[in-house]
């Protein structure tokens, strides 16, 4: 262009694509260079800033770039719920069961395990870089350029090494996690390393700064070779070849794909796992945990249906992408996959108030719950922690009239770090004191730290029968200064009952009825002996049925209770029957006869037992249910409707306002236009997943192609090449979200699968789809045209070298400590020392990579 061809545009820019001229009303003109950055972009710029100063442009466009990248999560996010919903269908598998009656049904993934993370999974981990690289292909009329490829180097020279050092370090100390499927990912690593070695040979060896249309071709065809090989691997087809046992087994498991299943789990083993199978709610399973969470807790009906729901969430089998979909939430303020464990004073009555997440209480029992599900153990801090707080350790004793000295406990609790003084006394009751015990009245004086002391108390034995007897032991304060830091607790007085021991004694029935619910589960009907507690006795006890029917409504019969010497108290136990049908009460009787060893029986030697239906435990197992499936919904990681969908999307925390931190109110505010946006997309609950598939892809498509004008224009304005703008900003921008979600698979997992093995097996697939998908669509272009599809090996073949040499080393460092006791024989977490150890060189691995790389880009080293 030049002022001939202007003189009609008198007073007004004009600019084509390399020059920008003005022309005023005079005629005359001026003509310069257009700023090349402009020219960059497929998308961006979209008005002309070329007069705006270099300094603001690239400010405005890293903000833009590091905003985009939020919002590729945020779609990718969405993206992955459909590759979630779309590998977790499951099929439904009937299984015979030895006593001929209904069938067992097992639900089993239809994808395998492994075929799901090699192909969709890493798919969805890796669609912007794969996206990236098409999209610069296409947009360069089919040449090669440098921001794509780089980025895929630079994406698994991060994630090998960085998130490596992230997993092993963040490991809880004395903890390891080792990889369980060693097999497959010793493929996935080798292919991994294999991989970046065939871009040297096509690069540099077999066609120098050409990619044949076959090189393409077989780099594309890696991708279901690896996924074909990786299968074999899981069905253990390969172990044989590396000198491993295959497992085999009979059963019935073994025929099919039972996915996160563990090898040679028995039909028998499946039937038995505790309360929820693979993640599924069944009522028999919620009755049996809330019956053993709330058997030693103070917990609310709230709150366990909270902690039920939690309980099935982890009881199913997470993958990666799970853990990156809660890692991007966590990121964005949006709504969580697993329940908060901050305080809500307020757990809300409606039904919408069921979604509340759990206290703090209700974190101790998970805890204790997942650590010991049969029998929780749980302590609860003290009320009244300024002060010490004195008390016995039981409320009761019996004791013979033999015993000679009987050592009472009493325990202190609450402030420790002070001496404090108490007195301890005895009252008498039916026993008197000096005839039937020594007295005492002393004062005890703890030490700071001191948490218990004993005391004795004399009984005085004759040889004259008299019937059982009592007194008490008492604390009090001390008036004066020795109150002011020390209370009483709870249980400041204790009942001691003296026991004769001259003869044998009576038994009979603490009561003569006893009312029990449908649903105790045992009823415990207590025998106890008077009178004496000489010598070993016995008595038969038996059930007779009136209206309730034996092993149709309890489970009774006949039996020996058998007391040893000194014994004064035994429980029998019967099971009752819950059928949860409505039913009218019904009873029988239990009776004790024949005693042995001299005892006799008393007025008691009948107890009736009535089990009343238990329509209150009916409603709140019901209200339980309700709550329960409440809760699990809310931790659900796709939405099932549009409606889910933009509420989840409106709202911070997902509508969990009350548990919503700081940091997720301003990272909502910053993506709420995102959000609102993609909210749009079909939900992953329609159509099986497949249209949010399609349509997110689509989204991911988008961004990334302003992800890739914005990176390209704003290292031209800074003076950064495109490989180091790849290898550095966009190699970090799309691997922050997994560094997060490897962190928490790998403290979440008891092994390393979801924290780094699947780590090889994206690095695989970014080379054979990110690389061999636009390669194979340009190596065709140019093959149709005649001409030679040229990819220069300069910046890149060296890229690939450094990071081959750092991933032998990296992978070699993962196998000598899984075999060396000093790194705790696994790949993550081990003694403090070696694993910080390991971590740091992890570190300084990725490091000497970015720098070696960023150096060769400048021309400071050679690419030879």
């Amino acid at each position: 262009m030049d002022a001939t061809e202007l003189e009609t545009y008198y007073g007004i820019w004009t600019s084509n694509k390399t020059q920008i001229c003005y022309v005023g009303e005079s005629g005359s003109s001026w003509c310069g260079n257009k700023n090349k950055c402009s020219t960059l972009g497929l998308i961006l710029p979209i008005f002309s800033e070329e007069t705006w100063p270099a300094a603001l442009r690239g400010t405005l466009y890293l903000i833009g770039l590091l905003y985009s990248f939020l919002g590729v999560s945020i779609v990718a996010d969405i993206f992955m719920c459909a590759i979630e919903k779309i590998t977790s269908k499951t099929k439904k598998i009937h299984f015979a069961t030895p006593k001929g009656d209904s069938p067992e049904v097992i639900e089993v993934p239809v994808w395998n395990g492994t075929v799901a993370n090699l192909t969709l999974m890493a798919l969805g981990s890796s669609a912007p870089e794969i996206l990236l690289n098409v999209i610069e292909i296409i947009g360069n009329n089919f040449e090669a350029g440098q921001l794509g490829p780089g980025t895929i180097v630079g994406s698994a020279a991060f994630n090998l090494l960085a998130i490596s050092a992230v997993c092993i370090i963040g490991i809880p100390t004395g903890e390891t996690r080792r990889i369980d499927q060693i097999i497959v990912f010793g493929v996935t690593a080798s292919f991994s390393v294999l991989a970046y070695i065939w871009l040297l040979v096509i690069l540099k060896w077999v066609s120098p700064e050409e990619v044949e249309l076959w090189e393409a071709i077989l780099t594309f065809v890696f991708f279901p070779i690896l996924v074909v090989i990786a299968y074999c691997a899981d069905k253990q087809w390969l172990h044989p070849l590396f000198g491993q046992k295959r497992t085999t087994s009979s059963d019935k498991e073994r025929q099919i794909e039972l996915g996160n299943f563990t090898p040679g789990e028995t039909e028998e083993m499946l039937k038995d796992r505790a309360y929820f199978r693979n993640g599924q709610f069944d009522r028999d399973g919620l009755v049996s945990f809330i019956k053993d969470v709330k058997k030693n807790t103070k917990l609310s009906d709230e709150d366990a249906a909270v902690l039920a729901a939690s309980k099935i969430i982890d009881s199913k089998p997470h993958s990666r992408m799970w853990y990156r979909i809660g890692a991007v939430r966590n990121i964005t303020g949006g709504r969580k996959t697993q329940p908060s464990w901050r305080m809500n004073e307020k757990l809300k009555e409606n039904v919408s108030g069921m979604l509340a997440p759990i206290t703090e209480d209700g974190k101790k029992v998970y805890d204790a719950i997942n650590e010991h599900p049969e029998a929780p153990n749980i302590s609860y801090p003290d009320e009244d922690e300024d002060k010490a707080i004195i008390d016995f350790h039981t409320s009761s004793a019996a004791v013979l009239e033999n015993v000679g000295t009987y050592k009472v406990t009493i325990i202190r609790h609450g402030k420790l770090d002070e001496t404090v003084r108490i007195r301890v006394e005895t009252i008498d009751g039916s026993a008197v004191e000096n005839e039937d015990y020594q007295p005492i009245n002393e004062v005890l004086t703890f030490e700071p730290q001191e948490l218990e002391k004993e005391v004795g108390l004399t009984i005085i034995d004759d040889n004259q029968w008299e019937p059982d007897e009592e007194f008490f032991v008492k604390l009090t304060l001390i008036p004066g200064d020795d109150s002011k830091n020390v209370r009483l607790g709870r249980t400041s007085i204790m009942e001691v009952t003296i026991l004769n021991d001259d003869e044998p004694g009576m038994l009979q029935f603490e009561k003569r009825g006893h009312l029990v619910k449908e649903s105790v589960g045992n009823a415990r009907i207590t025998v106890i002996r008077q009178n004496g507690a000489d010598g070993d006795i016995s008595v038969k006890w038996k059930t007779i049925d009136k209206s309730a029917v034996n092993g149709k409504d309890y489970h009774g019969g006949e039996g020996m209770l058998e007391f040893n010497h000194g014994e004064t108290r035994r429980v029998i136990e019967i099971p009752i029957e819950n059928d949860m049908d409505f039913e009218k009460d019904e009873n029988f009787e239990l009776e004790i006869y024949e005693p042995k060893g001299g005892a006799t029986i008393g007025r008691i030697n009948r107890t009736a037992v009535t089990i009343t239906n238990d329509d209150e435990f009916n409603s709140i197992m019901n209200k339980m249910m309700l709550m329960t499936n409440l809760n699990v919904d809310s931790m659900r990681v796709h939405n099932e409707t549009w409606g889910q969908q933009l509420k989840d999307a409106m709202n911070v925390n997902g509508g969990d306002v009350e548990n919503a931190t700081a940091g997720d109110y301003v990272m909502h505010f910053l993506t709420f236009g995102f959000k609102i946006l993609f909210a749009l997309i079909p939900p992953a609950g329609m159509g099986g997943g497949w249209p949010c598939f399609v349509v997110s892809l689509g989204m991911i498509g988008l961004l990334t192609c302003i992800v890739g004008d914005l990176a390209s224009i704003f290292g031209c304005l800074v003076g950064l090449e495109d490989s180091v703008t790849a290898i550095t900003l966009v190699a970090l921008g799309t691997s922050l979200p997994d560094t997060f979600a490897s962190k928490a698979a790998a403290v979440g997992e008891k092994s390393a699968d979801n924290a780094i093995g699947n780590v090889t097996g994206s690095n695989s697939v970014n080379v054979f789809l990110g690389l061999g998908l636009p390669w194979l669509i340009a190596a065709i272009y140019h093959f149709a045209k005649g001409s030679k599809f040229v990819v220069p090996s300069g910046s890149l073949g060296f890229s690939v070298t450094i990071y081959a040499v750092c991933a032998i080393i990296g992978l070699g460092l993962l196998v000598v400590r899984r075999y060396v006791a000093f790194f705790g024989k696994a790949e993550l977490g081990g003694p403090t020392g070696a694993k910080w150890a390991s971590g740091v060189f992890f570190v300084m691995l990725w490091f000497t990579y970015v720098a070696l790389s960023t150096l060769q880009a400048y021309g400071v080293i050679g690419a030879e």
